[in-house]
């Protein structure tokens, strides 16, 4: 049973407010009653008590102070506010001292005092049970139930006050490990539950729901979730869905693995909406880079070709690349191509689009984007697709060659395209001649090596493709408006 004690001033409705209530029915029984808080103070010191339900405004010692005195003395009781007053700011100073609800007396209904108390009883016995399995956590080490909610704050301070009003966290309890918080689902709830939970808490928390961690120690499961958590988030339909993970597969996955196991393995990640859960998404063994996808990627024949498109599609299922890959190769893409294969102001507008780019399916429909502002600009150019992708081929080239013996004859060679027709058609592409270009990006290459390395100048000139140190130096001055070495002096790193 419950112990419980009514402190209020006012004989009155301290007597109708015990008259009133069915303790009994719900598990509490009234073993005190006082008229000031000096009073109920001197009668804790030899009555057992669980509960107080005690009024704001009494004489002599304010209901808040003597909420403060029970708190410091007996931090176990829990305190229920009687007041007459509807104020935001009382409920609020009650609230910061400790007490789980409020009754309002000019309220005092059996309809709406039995709402309450059941919200009273559900709290204590949730506390209760909280402590109880924090207790056994503690001593044990393991996972008191089949399932639980792992959550990790999506930036900043974690806002624990977000967590604590979800039913599933009221119903259970929240375990801290590691930097991120456990819900052991003691106490089950339905998938629309859960998916209804964890919307309401995505602005300012991330969560993964665990399945067979059961006895499991926290050790083993926490460190793993963490190590994967940002491509198990990563690759969902929805950013509002739930995504479930098979402990006993990610586990079994990630030890046959071995020792250098895949960084991104996403093992049994599958989202769970309103209906259920769709099946599993199956495993990824995921570099940390993405290897050769990121050179697809940068080459842009996806861009293009429709086959090519559902290509990469099909091997990013596959690999699931770390998150990371695609915030790289969205800066590369514009910094690369914008005023070439897509206009200037569409690369620039797509280079801010991607900075709030979370999931998956945000970056594909960037991508998709991206590809549609690659076919405008074919269009814009009068081009066919077979030419525009030589081009982008031939502005690739020159980029990774620049700074050897390269000529247009070259180029076109590398492109298997006339060198007339290649030169008409890439002075429209570059808004540049080739020769232009070919300089400009020597030079280019000229400043990095100026700031990255102690080359020499002269030897700094050659690996950039310019044969006369002097000419280099020349056109340096003319292009920069200082010379090479100035250049580095200026802005070489302290």
């Amino acid at each position: 049973m419950i112990k419980a004690m009514v402190v209020d001033d006012e004989r009155l409705v301290r007597k109708g407010f015990i008259s009133l209530v069915d303790w009994a029915s719900y598990g509490i029984v009234i073993v005190g009653e006082a008229a000031d808080g000096k009073s109920a103070l001197e009668l804790l010191q030899h009555t057992e008590v669980d509960l107080l339900f005690t009024d704001i405004t009494m004489p002599g010692m304010s209901g808040f102070d003597f909420m403060k005195q029970v708190r410091q003395l007996y931090p176990h009781i829990h305190s229920v506010v009687l007041t007459c007053h509807h104020e935001f700011d009382y409920i609020q100073e009650a609230i910061r001292l400790g007490a789980i609800d409020y009754i309002v007396k000019t309220l005092l209904e059996m309809e709406s005092v039995d709402k309450v108390m059941r919200r009273i009883v559900e709290r204590i016995e949730w506390e209760a049970g909280s402590r109880r399995i924090h207790q056994a956590v503690k001593l044990d080490r393991r996972i008191p139930a089949k399932e639980a909610l792992w959550f990790r704050p999506v930036a900043g301070p974690p806002l624990l006050d977000d967590l604590y009003r979800l039913s599933i966290v009221q119903r259970n309890t929240l375990i801290e490990e590691g930097g991120s918080w456990l819900a052991p689902l003691i106490h089950s709830a339905s998938r629309e539950q859960l998916v209804s939970d964890v919307r309401q808490a995505r602005l300012n928390w991330q969560a993964v729901l665990l399945t067979d961690v059961q006895d499991r120690p926290l050790e083993t499961v926490v460190p793993v979730v963490k190590e994967h958590a940002d491509v198990l988030l990563f690759y969902v339909s929805d950013a509002s869905e739930l995504v479930r993970v098979d402990m006993n597969e990610l586990l079994s996955r990630k030890r046959s693995s071995g020792a250098a196991g895949a960084a991104g393995m996403a093992g049994g990640a599958s989202a769970a909406g309103t209906a259920g859960t769709a099946g599993a998404a199956g495993a990824a063994s995921v570099g940390a880079t993405g290897g050769g996808l990121e050179a697809q990627l940068l080459e842009l024949k996806w861009t293009l070709f429709a086959a090519d498109w559902d290509g990469l599609l099909r091997r990013i299922d596959e690999q699931r690349p770390a998150p990371e890959l695609f915030s790289r190769v969205g800066k590369s893409l514009c910094q690369l191509w914008g005023g070439y294969a897509l206009l200037r102001e569409e690369a620039e507008q797509l280079a801010s689009a991607a900075g709030t780019n979370r999931i998956w399916p945000e970056w594909k429909l960037w991508l998709h984007r991206f590809a549609d502002g690659v076919k405008g600009r074919m269009l814009e150019l009068g081009l066919s697709k077979e030419v525009m992708y030589s081009l982008i081929r031939a502005m690739s080239f020159m980029r990774d060659r620049a700074g050897d013996k390269i000529n247009q004859k070259d180029v076109a060679a590398h492109i298997n395209m006339s060198r007339s027709y290649f030169s008409q058609c890439f002075a429209r592409f570059a808004g540049e001649t080739f020769g232009e270009l070919l300089r400009r990006l020597r030079m280019e290459q000229a400043k990095e090596l100026l700031l990255g390395s102690d080359y020499p100048v002269y030897e700094i000139a050659a690996r950039a493709g310019f044969e006369d140190e002097k000419y280099f130096s020349r056109l340096f001055r003319e292009l920069v408006g200082i010379s090479p070495s100035e250049y580095r002096s200026r802005n070489a790193k302290t």
